[in-house]
């Protein structure tokens, strides 16, 4: 490998003082290496240059004597580092020795970064490149017993932190083939991520075998022991592992209790999540706001939210302090039931006891207010929070901004987007896509194609759902070619279109009395899906276009296709309206046809649209149509 003169000269400055600290004496050479593990006299080099035509090259470097170097570097590991990293960029090929000689300089001085660093370069590397595997690397080290664990310890954290579990498993135990039992965090870490990665049944086995080989659990090893438990559903064993605790002395801490505890509540069994904080409680194991923030959750989930609010005034009465979360979680369920004047009591009492607010609980409240149809008073709502000197994230402007457009307060939606920006938080993609939506609704095609220029000019990329908005408002006015002309900007872009996105379209279309192009647009669609035909006829039917919506029954129905149950319905009610009774009978006849049993609606329909023409010989004979279908069926 070629090198520049600047660099090997400062290269050689080096290398003469490593010598220098080595041979400066032939005692300190016997001090440097007692017992001589590798004898060398003063005079031999550990390095020898040669010149060529092709300039200096550092042709030969011998790993025995890399070896002995670091070792006499052990009480300067700067230098040791500064050796390593030249040593690479020089072209020489670390081998086994040579890592294990300088991990050990590492561990001798607690370089735990470099360390980490070092092992996720040979984590990262293929063995292969590295010439050795790490069993190799393990055999070197065992000379040393605390180097071996040391290094095993943070080997597994590095293997796990890449998603390398099996050979973090293996590191584990090459510690236990050789005598020796795993360090107590590296097991409580590799257990921790494996059930948090779904590996439970990997953590449960690796727990029992770390047991047989003599591990001693902590209270931290327990937790996470309850924490595979509990998200197996196996409660009678989690109880097992509390009565274990005691016996061997271990006290259960709060991590601990708050894991089983949560464990019930996740599983919909809040009740008995209750009556063991209660029982820890009166045991005096520590129960933190935690244990009861995973209680109320629990209660709020199952919607038992007078259970929630009495675990809140218990808490209070034990002197535990609600936090945010708390707050957060009651809220958010009261807002669920739309029960909005309980949760703004809710808000002000958490605001009195000085507990900050936060943008999730304000989101909840505003976005109540607005599914209740109260968009003013969430506007003045929002207001009110921003008088106040809260912050308000890109989230809750956005929910104030969409129900202004639903309303078809379009200008106003537009100040706010206006304000946002002032407050220096850019417009994403969801607000460009709030804003367009509320042209579209308004028929102000022009306005919302304006603002889809403006957004990709400014650099926001349009996603699906800006497509399929602005679609969506141009077939419902009609605008067939832009739509189709939209379309198939997605299809460049790799927004492919779904069912649901062609249905908008026909539906748009049906809706601007463009009947003929919702049908040229089925018709070239590649793939036609019978929610597709069903759409078709709905909006046929909608549009009184029932001679149409019954021929596209008729043809679909002679190739073997049945459209939508609720299709059927409605074409049905439109027949029955233009009092096309024999249409309708065949209908009927052609769902039986298919095993689709038509609900007792349809036949009722049939019958009343009969009496209601006055034509009882009619009813009459719907009603036996009735009675012979069912006994045929």
């Amino acid at each position: 490998m070629l090198v520049s003169s600047t660099r090997l000269i400062s290269f050689r400055k080096f290398i003469n003082r490593v010598q220098l600290s080595r041979f400066n004496s032939a005692s300190a050479l016997a001090q440097l290496s007692p017992g001589a593990q590798y004898p060398v006299s003063k005079e031999q080099a550990v390095y020898t240059y040669r010149k060529d035509c092709a300039g200096d090259r550092f042709i030969d470097l011998n790993a025995r004597r890399v070896v002995e170097s670091f070792y006499n570097l052990k009480n300067d590991p700067n230098l040791a580092c500064l050796f390593f990293t030249q040593l690479k960029e020089s072209g020489f090929h670390h081998n086994v020795g040579t890592y294990a000689a300088f991990i050990r300089v590492l561990c001798r001085w607690r370089f735990d970064r470099k360390l980490q660093s070092l092992l996720s370069e040979i984590v990262g590397s293929k063995e292969s490149d590295l010439g050795f595997d790490s069993t190799s690397l393990f055999d070197v080290l065992s000379v040393n017993s605390g180097v071996l664990i040391w290094v095993l310890d943070m080997l597994v954290k590095e293997y796990v932190s890449v998603g390398m579990f099996d050979e973090a498993i293996d590191a584990l135990f090459q510690l236990k083939r050789r005598g020796f039992v795993p360090c107590i965090i590296s097991c409580n870490f590799l257990m921790n991520r494996l059930i948090e990665h779904g590996k439970v049944d990997m953590a449960l086995a690796i727990y029992g075998h770390l047991k047989m080989s003599g591990l001693n659990p902590n209270d931290y090893t327990y937790g996470i022991l309850l924490k595979a438990l509990c998200r197996k559903g196996n409660f009678e064993d989690a109880r097992d592992v509390f009565r274990e605790m005691v016996e061997v002395g271990v006290h259960p801490n709060a991590f601990t209790c708050s894991t089983y505890i949560e464990g019930l509540c996740s599983h919909k069994r809040s009740d008995s999540g209750y009556e063991a904080l209660r029982a820890f409680r009166a045991e005096k194991w520590p129960i933190d706001t935690f244990t009861y923030t995973a209680v109320i959750r629990g209660f709020c989930s199952e919607m038992k939210l007078k259970e929630a609010v009495d675990v809140l005034f218990d808490m209070v009465n034990v002197g535990v302090a609600p936090d945010v979360y708390i707050y957060g979680a009651l809220s958010h369920a009261y807002c669920k039931t739309r029960n909005l004047l309980q949760a703004l009591a809710l808000h002000k009492d958490m605001v009195s006891n000085g507990i900050k607010t936060n943008c999730v609980i304000l989101s909840s409240i505003l976005q109540c207010m607005c599914k209740m149809g109260m968009v003013s008073e969430a506007v003045d709502q929002f207001k009110e929070f921003r008088d106040l000197g809260i912050f308000l994230d890109k989230v809750l402007y956005n929910i104030v901004v969409d129900a202004l457009c639903k309303q078809g307060k379009v200008e106003e939606a537009v100040e706010l987007l206006n304000e946002m920006e002032g407050r220096h938080m850019p417009l994403d993609v969801v607000n460009y896509t709030t804003l367009i939506n509320g042209y579209c609704l308004q028929g102000k095609l022009v306005d919302a194609k304006n603002i889809f220029q403006k957004m990709k000019e400014k650099g926001v990329e349009p996603d699906i759902i800006t497509y399929n908005v602005l679609v969506g408002g141009f077939s419902r006015n009609g605008l067939a070619e832009e739509a189709l002309e939209l379309l198939d900007c997605m299809e460049t872009k790799g927004l492919k279109p779904n069912s649901t996105r062609h249905n908008k379209i026909i539906d748009g279309l049906c809706m601007a009395g463009k009947l003929k192009e919702a049908e040229v647009f089925l018709n070239t669609l590649e793939d036609k899906f019978l929610e597709n035909y069903s759409a078709m006829v709905d909006r046929c039917c909608k549009g009184n276009f029932n001679r149409e919506a019954y021929k596209l029954f008729s043809w679909l129905s002679k190739q073997g296709k049945l459209v939508k149950k609720n299709s059927c319905n409605k074409l049905l009610s439109s027949l029955c309206l233009e009092r096309e009774y024999d249409k309708a009978i065949t209908l009927l006849r052609r769902m039986l046809t298919f095993n689709i049993e038509p609900s007792q609606i349809m036949y009722g329909k049939l019958i009343d649209a009969f009496c209601r023409g006055g034509d009882m010989k009619g009813g009459s004979m719907g009603i036996r149509f009735v009675g012979q279908e069912r006994n045929d069926s």
